[in-house]
Formats: C-alpha cells, sequence, structure tokens
C-alpha cells in the first residue's frame, strides 16, 4: 500500500539543473493500429531500460497518463544532457525506434507525437502536494512539510516572508 503524507507537503529544493521532459503520442486514426500500435509500444521498452540502468538520467518514477485519444509520460531527468546523449545513442532503444516511425508514419497524419522539455531550476519550481503519497518532483528531490517552504506558492516560489494564506494550513 502506498504511503500517504497527510497534510500538505512540497519537494525539497534539488531541482536546479533538473529536467521535466513530457513525451506522447495521440491516435489521430484510431481505425489504423497497424500504424500506430509500433508507436504505442516503443515507449514501455523505453522505460525499461531507462529503470534498469538509472545511469542513463532518467530519475524518479515515470507516470503515464490517458486523456482520450492523447498518451502522455511524465519524467524527471537528472540533466539535458543526460537526455539528449539518451535519444541519439546508438545503443539505445530511442534512436531505432525514433528512426522507425520517422521511415514509416512521418507525415501521414495516423499517430502524432510530441515533447517538450522544461528545465527546473528552484528561482522558478513551486510545489505542493495535499494528503498525497510523495509524488512528481518531490519524487525525485524528497518532500518536506510545507511549512519549511512556506505555506503559499508565492512563499514557496520566491522565499519572500510569508504572506497569510488563502486556506488555513494543514
Amino acid at each position: 500500500m502506498t504511503k500517504i503524507n497527510k497534510g500538505r507537503y512540497s519537494a525539497d529544493i534539488g531541482a536546479d539543473g533538473k529536467v521535466l521532459f513530457l513525451i506522447g503520442m495521440r491516435f489521430n486514426q484510431l481505425w489504423k493500429p497497424w500504424k500506430w500500435l509500433p508507436v504505442f509500444i516503443a515507449m514501455p521498452r523505453m522505460l525499461i531500460e531507462l529503470q534498469k540502468n538509472p545511469s542513463i538520467g532518467m530519475v524518479g518514477k515515470p507516470r503515464t497518463f490517458l486523456s482520450g485519444r492523447t498518451v502522455l509520460v511524465w519524467q524527471y531527468w537528472n540533466s539535458f544532457e543526460q537526455l539528449e546523449a539518451y535519444s541519439k545513442s546508438q545503443a539505445s532503444q530511442h534512436l531505432p525506434a525514433w528512426r522507425a516511425f520517422n521511415r514509416k508514419i512521418r507525415d501521414n497524419g495516423s499517430v502524432g507525437i510530441y515533447h517538450e522539455t522544461i528545465m527546473l531550476s528552484d528561482a522558478n519550481v513551486e510545489t505542493v502536494y495535499g494528503n498525497m503519497p510523495t509524488f512528481g518532483l518531490a519524487g525525485v528531490t524528497g518532500a518536506v512539510t510545507a511549512q519549511q517552504r512556506g505555506q503559499s506558492a508565492r512563499t514557496r516560489l520566491t522565499g519572500a516572508a510569508s504572506e497569510t494564506p488563502a486556506v488555513d494550513p494543514y
């Protein structure tokens, strides 16, 4: 059973240099599974590879979300350099899958792919988790009580003197 951190928590500092990487696909033509299935099954192979070898650079546990026709995999990486090295490595699962996509599907419109790379910094990241297990960035940097980081988003983000929070702290 997953341990719930009762109350309000925040990710501890330590985001500097880390990368939030969002990657996924969209089923544009559901009736053409022979087009999107290879894309769909490539991601689990990559995630297994990354989890078995943390030295590649992915940290924490990736999370997968499905919304309608869109699949999103949320990952944290130690650095952009490690993410980039993995994406271009001849020895990784990613490069062959990327090349196969570009060779077979590319611009036919049957399946869409996307990624967003976000560089994190303690100076511009704010988090709060209420009655949650250790999750998201806190799963990478550690969780501390919100009281330690501040009771308002502004305080947690800027370190400014604590202001009266909009809701009573818990």
